[in-house]
């Protein structure tokens, strides 16, 4: 039973702010216990696996596809597929464009490291 209110309190929850859903995520899971705080802290380590391996899929279709695109290999490859990936990442957001733009700005900064880097 206790499974099935937090399921209901999640999704009644997408309409509230960020801070108010957290707090209801934190006292859900400090209510549950035994068997089915391990399942929900489970589903939810499963879905945030799931959306990273999506992002990372994402990304990496798009680095690829503009390396043999453009038959260059560069930091705007870099920079298109961080940003299109944050974009996709950050479309359920209400700036999606900010998402966007930082995850490809951290994504090229990643790639400058990486390049950088002496053997």
């Amino acid at each position: 039973m206790r499974i099935r209110e937090a399921a209901d309190s999640d999704s009644d929850s997408d309409s509230l702010p960020a801070a108010e859903r957290k707090r209801i995520r934190r006292s859900t899971v400090g209510s549950l216990s035994g068997s089915a705080r391990a399942s929900y802290i489970a589903k939810t380590v499963g879905h945030c696996g799931f959306s990273c391996g999506i992002f990372a899929a994402i990304f990496t279709f798009t680095h690829c596809g503009m390396q043999r695109y453009r038959q260059k290999k560069d930091w705007v490859n870099t920079l298109a597929a961080g940003a299109l990936a944050g974009a996709a990442f950050g479309a359920g957001t209400r700036n999606w464009k900010q998402v966007a733009g930082i995850t490809g700005l951290f994504c090229t900064l990643f790639q400058f490291a990486q390049d950088s880097k002496s053997v």
